[in-house]
């Protein structure tokens, strides 16, 4: 029998008359890094919405490692999403940023440190904690996004059209980073 690390069961979602899934399945394996293509308006970003708990669905369920998490809160999910367009708080500098999540689950202030060092690191971004989120690139953005994604230390990070803002040089080096952080972390990425 195969271990999924996602499994979304017969999964309906409308948005008033707008019916955007119906009856889908959809499975991930451990460490896979799988694509979810098609055209604009299909549900791509819907699925990732409802696997990241800021959608319910109509009807259905969501299993994350055999756990039913269809009805839990996106915070209480160990499932981290980077958006097209970063999602950063701009009142907050770089270390804040990618300090959210941890501060959150009151982590003590030295590991917060450690992980937010860590992560900038694996980015490229050392020496840019105290930086101002709009002093920064968009491809640096992008890159604060998923530092904060891999300090949570998730089991699955969402990509959404990570890349969609990005010139194709920069989109080249997110897109490696991202596999990069697949492989080195053990983590699945859709």
């Amino acid at each position: 029998m195969e271990n999924y690390v996602i499994e979304l069961k017969n999964i309906s979602k409308s948005f008033g008359e707008n019916v955007i899934l119906e009856n889908f399945n959809f499975k991930v394996k451990k460490d896979e890094f799988l694509t979810i293509l098609g055209p604009s308006g299909c549900g791509k970003t819907t699925i990732l919405r409802l696997i990241g708990g800021f959608e319910e669905p109509d009807e259905g369920q969501i299993l994350f490692n055999g756990e039913d998490i269809t009805n839990k809160e996106a915070y209480e999910r160990r499932i981290n999403t980077v958006f097209q367009k970063y999602a950063l708080f701009p009142h907050m500098n770089v270390f804040d940023n990618i300090a959210f999540g941890l501060k959150i689950k009151k982590m003590d202030k030295k590991v917060i440190k450690e992980k937010v060092k860590e992560v900038l690191k694996l980015v490229n971004l050392v020496g840019f904690e105290n930086r101002e989120i709009e002093s920064l690139s968009g491809g640096q953005q992008q890159r604060v996004a998923i530092a904060r994604s891999l300090a949570n230390k998730p089991s699955i990070i969402f990509a959404d059209e990570p890349t969609g803002n990005l010139d194709s040089k920069t989109t080249n080096e997110v897109m490696n980073l991202l596999k990069y952080c697949v492989n080195e972390y053990k983590q699945t990425l859709v």
